[in-house]
């Protein structure tokens, strides 16, 4: 196969590879990152009070982080009624408080809520409550509702998968190195990895005020921004990161700068590799644990075991994919990697995907909590196809094995002979001395036949060829995976998804949708035509928004209208109600509420009253369960 038909191919792979990653980074910055769930509101959602209530207090499924704005209380009107900052009730974290103005009017107020979640991610929302009667408002819940820039968020989410790939790279390049020689090509990719996760993780740190306040890319600048980023635990992860990022440049001129040679590794003396093996997992073991002190491993069940568990992991990805990309500049340069070297770093993938395995499967059950999660939730989708990914590399690899089998030593020296044979000629050349000009050309001139002869020698090699190969498709993979990684990390795990759907009302993952509730009431209001039956229907009987259809008909089956008809629901148990639904006539004996709200799940008494005449009238009570 020819130079160009390679270099055509490997082309059109990358191009493929960066429309994907950018497609999964765009439709995952589309959608907005909802970690720590709203479990529970006071006053509740869509309830009406009989007093004032004197504060607002929100509950979440984890701890919050919260700001000067996190929690307003709008009028009818539009005007704030909340007064001072808001704050976490008696010390939970999870909680959200913020005291109210005076005696509050009758009406319906609009909450207006954001925080940051305790893994580092934005969240916000709104709801609605009234005082004595439900009343029109000038405001609405989309509009308070705060969301993170579009940009912002595109911006923020491209850097996450950078400082990922950065740190894959920093990683698997300097354990490649340790492991089967620290040639040029390897360097390349260990400085890539240092450069773009130090330019990543800045970009982030500046990015991070805007991306959790809802703001544009023009307060990226803004100072104020950036001094309250960094009074978090996320910005104090990210400054903790470009602190040991210098530690690890160190680290780098060390490892490289002492034993990197054109034509090959160094040997190097046991006791130094021991200490630059140590240092070097010190400051990678850092790096990997900024990640895991301030996203999904930090909140939510057994985080104290879930930290370590996450640096592991962490640590096995970059070994494992770092030195794949290792492996194949070292092969696309044509360095000379023995066959002894290559055995190596397959032993160390092995392992690596072992710990993989191992510390995935507890970070799934972690964040899912169940098999149904899987399938019923975004987090359970991502994973999926992270796990499918795993699988064609891990098959891919098997292919690379093979051809690493078939790998001989043999053909190396000629990859050297043409360096020291061209590397003595000049010497002996009277036009370097004569005309320093044209011996630099002469030396350039040289140079290039050299790399060609190389890549000659290279190409020649079929076992060789064939293990490229097969690694540049792990690689390609490997840049998916990474992508696909990146996006689970900002999606809202299973187990927080599925407390939201139980505040909402939808139904929990692997569960069947709510149906519709059915109460059958007789009535006799003592008058003239006074008895009949009243069915109520509530579609669905779930918490949330629902359609209450009131049916009235006389003994004899026929429906009958009457001159007037309320409904009317009450929690006796949590105090909530009487909250009225609005029924609109349909038709002969039939009545609708539309979007009729029930703040929660429970059993609640239905109070019905019907009036046949100005005299005549009777009001019937029964239970209806919703869940």
């Amino acid at each position: 196969m020819s130079r160009t038909g390679t270099a055509r191919r490997a082309g059109a792979l990358l191009g493929a590879l960066l429309a994907a990653l950018l497609c999964t980074l765009t439709l995952g910055a589309g959608t907005a990152s909802a970690h720590a769930a709203l479990t529970a509101t006071d006053p509740a959602d869509g309830s009406v009070a009989a007093t004032a209530p004197r504060q607002v207090t929100l509950t979440f499924s984890e701890g919050v982080l919260l700001g000067a704005d996190s929690v307003r209380v709008l009028d009818p009107r539009g005007g704030r009624v909340d007064e001072g900052a808001p704050h976490h009730a008696d010390g939970r974290s999870e909680t959200a408080v913020v005291a109210l103005r005076g005696q509050l009017a009758d009406g319906t107020y609009t909450v207006a809520w954001q925080a940051v979640s305790a893994d580092s991610h934005p969240v916000a929302g709104a709801f609605t409550f009234s005082v004595g009667a439900p009343s029109a408002t000038t405001v609405s819940v989309d509009s308070v509702a705060q969301h993170t820039d579009a940009a912002v968020s595109a911006f923020y989410g491209i850097g996450r998968y950078a400082a990922y790939g950065g740190f894959v790279l920093l990683v698997g390049g300097c354990v490649f190195a340790g492991l089967c020689g620290a040639s040029r090509a390897v360097q390349r990719v260990a400085v890539g990895g240092w450069v773009a996760l130090f330019a990543s993780t800045t970009a982030l740190l500046l990015l991070r005020g805007a991306y959790t306040g809802g703001k544009g890319l023009g307060s990226v600048a803004d100072l104020s921004l950036l001094t309250g980023v960094l009074a978090t635990k996320p910005g104090v992860a990210l400054l903790s990161r470009l602190l040991l990022l210098s530690a690890a440049a160190v680290f780098l001129a060390v490892l490289f700068g002492s034993f990197a040679r054109e034509d090959g590794p160094v040997e190097r003396g046991r006791a130094v590799a021991y200490a630059l093996g140590a240092g070097g997992a010190v400051v990678a073991s850092g790096l990997a644990a900024t990640w895991a002190l301030a996203e999904h491993a930090s909140a939510g069940v057994q985080a104290w075991l879930a930290m370590p568990v996450d640096v592991v992991h962490l640590l096995g990805v970059a070994v494992w994919l770092g030195g794949l990309a290792a492996l194949l500049a070292a092969l696309w340069s044509g360095a000379a990697v023995g066959r002894a070297a290559v055995l190596r770093f397959s032993r160390a993938a092995f392992v690596s995907v072992c710990v993989l395995v191992a510390t995935g499967v507890y970070q799934s059950w972690r964040q899912l909590g169940s098999f149904a999660a899987l399938t019923g939730t975004s987090y359970g989708r991502t994973l999926l196809v992270k796990v499918g990914l795993v699988v064609v590399m891990v098959a891919l690899a098997a292919v690379s094995r093979r051809w690493t089998g078939r790998l001989t030593d043999g053909g190396t020296s000629a990859r050297r002979t043409p360096a020291r044979t061209a590397a003595a000629a000049p010497a002996a050349d009277p036009v370097r001395a004569a005309d320093p000009v044209r011996a630099a050309q002469l030396a350039r001139q040289r140079a290039a036949q050299e790399k060609a002869a190389g890549r000659r020698v290279r190409d020649a090699d079929a076992t060789r060829t064939g293990l490229r190969r097969a690694v540049l498709a792990e690689a390609a993979v490997a840049a998916v995976l990474l992508a696909v990684t990146t996006l689970l990390t900002s999606t809202q795990p299973g187990r927080a998804e599925a407390e939201a759907r139980q505040v909402t009302g939808r139904p929990a993952p692997g569960q069947a949708a709510a149906g519709p509730a059915e109460v059958r009431i007789p009535y006799d209001t003592g008058g003239k035509g006074g008895r009949g039956t009243a069915v109520v229907t509530v579609d669905p009987a779930r918490a949330g928004a629902t359609t209450v259809t009131v049916t009235l008909t006389d003994d004899s089956g026929r429906r009958v209208d009457v001159p007037e008809l309320t409904l009317s629901l009450t929690e006796k148990a949590k105090r909530i109600g009487p909250l009225r639904a609005t029924l609109e006539r349909q038709s002969t004996g039939q009545w609708r509420a539309t979007g009729f709200r029930v703040p929660m799940a429970g059993d609640w008494q239905l109070s019905l009253t019907v009036r046949t005449s100005d005299i005549d009238q009777v009001t019937e009570i029964e239970n209806v369960k919703i869940t």
